[in-house]
């Protein structure tokens, strides 16, 4: 296809480049400093620097930290048979989440790129990989999650209004969707009510969890240990059942690498971004540990299981006529955390546009807002259409599988990029072995989810193969139709929504 001027049709003119040669990485670095005192004083319609340290850190807990640790400890005590290797599990999990984040702070800073896993995949391994990630992404990864998180969210919102038997579906779904789209409009209208929206609500989470340990401590602090007795009874020690733990547990962290998602509007991205990672995954991973020894402390195996809101179990049972504090509490929590994955993941499509790899109408930025509002509609879109899926077990194992299978990727990427740009300038620069031990378990979690959920398994690989034709006809050498297509949308999209095409530069 012929590209065309920018300037007639708004369809922006970068085009996607691979690999970053040491003397343009350095260049990129350069404009990523400076733009921090110049962003507010050029003329030029993009993405504004305004995310902290603080900011950086409430993102990452904030997305975090929400529906999986009030959904997924059901999924780990499942799968691992018992409650000390369920324990064992969430620690695991929380140290590979570190590992892996560690590993992503090197990638982040020494590629300063918004998009995260697509840039990074990118640039060590072309266009057509980083595209295959682009399109699970846009089919399973982030609208799977946001759509499990906003219906977490309806279902705890809506259970005091139905408490001895489960909300109508169709309420569920239809407050749910009147969240994504109150989300979506905050995102589309201001970065800073964004953050404040993200401080807020991961504070509240925060306090729903402290109630939750402090009603556990109390719990056991006056002798009731008959949980405790045999822990390990009942554990599965088949590497298909700990496989799926583990991505119940990993479900419960996903989150951990959005920041790297809006590097571009990180306020010095090489020092707040692995201060970020180092404060929130601590944290996150103390938090869990000792919520799960407050929910094992307080209920039966039985009735962990048979509970699809363990949260508000727990808040019946040891909060009396306060327990409609809990699904109010939850809901507050999976409110904020989708706030910020609707903020993070809508720059990865974003970026995507930008580089050629998704309609051009995706990369423009309203010019009074200065956010990408058609991007961030695109996202409440197939969001919307994802919440009518009913059994959110089978959505987290595609979505495990998957994200698994692209960090593998991602991480892969390091290894081969300090073998292909060993001189490269690396900010941060993690020990070897790091994204080693980190490959060989995403290996393990690839290779044994594929004996246990084959279903799941072979409709995610049949997914990501299916980008590959979509690749070669819509990019490579795409249709003129397609391309007569995407200008008429892009340009409908500019007048109706006040765009333009990012003016920053991207060498």
């Amino acid at each position: 296809m012929t590209r065309i001027q920018a300037s007639d049709t708004l369809i922006p003119r970068q085009v996607f480049e691979v690999p970053i040669e040491a003397g343009s990485d350095k260049k990129a670095r350069d404009r990523s400093n400076s733009a921090t005192d110049t962003s507010s004083q050029s003329s030029g319609v993009k993405l504004k620097k305004q995310i902290g340290l603080l900011d950086g850190v409430a993102i990452i807990v904030g997305v975090i930290v929400g529906a999986g640790i009030f959904v997924s400890p059901k999924g780990v005590l499942m799968f691992s048979g018992s409650i000390g290797q369920s324990l064992i599990v969430w620690v695991l999990c929380g140290v590979l989440s570190m590992v892996g984040a560690l590993c992503y702070a090197e990638l982040g800073t020494m590629i300063p790129k918004s998009g995260g896993d697509y840039a990074y995949i990118g640039t060590a391994f072309g266009p057509l990989p980083a595209f295959l990630y682009l399109w699970v992404a846009l089919l399973i990864l982030v609208p799977t999650g946001n759509a499990i998180t906003a219906l977490t969210f309806a279902q705890y919102l809506l259970k005091p209004f139905w408490p001895s038997c489960e909300a109508p579906i169709e309420a569920v779904q239809l407050l749910a969707a009147a969240m994504i789209c109150v989300l979506t409009v905050i995102n589309c209208y201001n970065v800073k009510w964004v953050t404040r929206v993200t401080d807020i609500f991961t504070g509240t989470k925060v306090v729903a969890l402290m109630v939750i340990v402090g009603a556990g401590v109390w719990y056991l602090a006056g002798g009731n240990t008959d949980y405790w007795d045999q822990p390990f009874s009942g554990g599965h020690k088949e590497p298909g059942y700990i496989a799926l733990a583990f991505y119940s547990g990993l479900f419960s962290y996903s989150g951990w690498n959005y920041l790297n998602f809006v590097t571009e509007e990180l306020k010095d991205p090489y020092r707040n971004l692995p201060r970020a990672i180092c404060i929130s995954m601590p944290v996150v991973t103390i938090i869990y540990m000792v919520t799960n020894v407050a929910y094992f402390s307080v209920l039966s195996t039985d009735e962990i299981l048979t509970s699809d809101a363990v949260a508000v179990t727990f808040g019946d049972k040891m909060l009396g006529f306060l327990s409609w504090i809990m699904p109010f509490a939850v809901a507050c929590s999976t409110f904020g955390s989708l706030n910020g994955a609707i903020f993070a993941s809508s720059r990865l499509f974003f970026v995507g546009a930008r580089n050629g790899h998704l309609p051009a109408a995706i990369s423009l930025i309203n010019i009074n807002c200065l956010t990408p509002v058609p991007s961030l509609i695109f996202l409440c879109l197939i969001t919307l259409m994802l919440l009518f899926i009913k059994d959110t077990y089978v959505l987290i194992n595609y979505v495990s599988y998957v994200e698994a299978l692209f960090t593998l990727v991602s991480v892969s990427g390091l290894l081969w990029l300090r073998f292909k740009q060993p001189k490269a300038e690396r900010p941060i620069r993690v020990n070897l072995s790091l994204p080693i031990i980190y490959l060989i378990v995403c290996l393990f979690l690839v290779i044994a989810s594929c004996t246990q959920s084959p279903t799941e398994v072979s409709v995610g690989t049949v997914i990501i193969l299916s980008g590959i034709p979509v690749y070669y006809l819509t990019i490579h050498n795409p249709v003129q139709w397609l391309a007569d297509t995407s200008q008429t949308i892009n340009m409908w999209c500019s007048k109706f929504f006040i765009c333009m095409p990012n003016q920053d530069k991207f060498d």
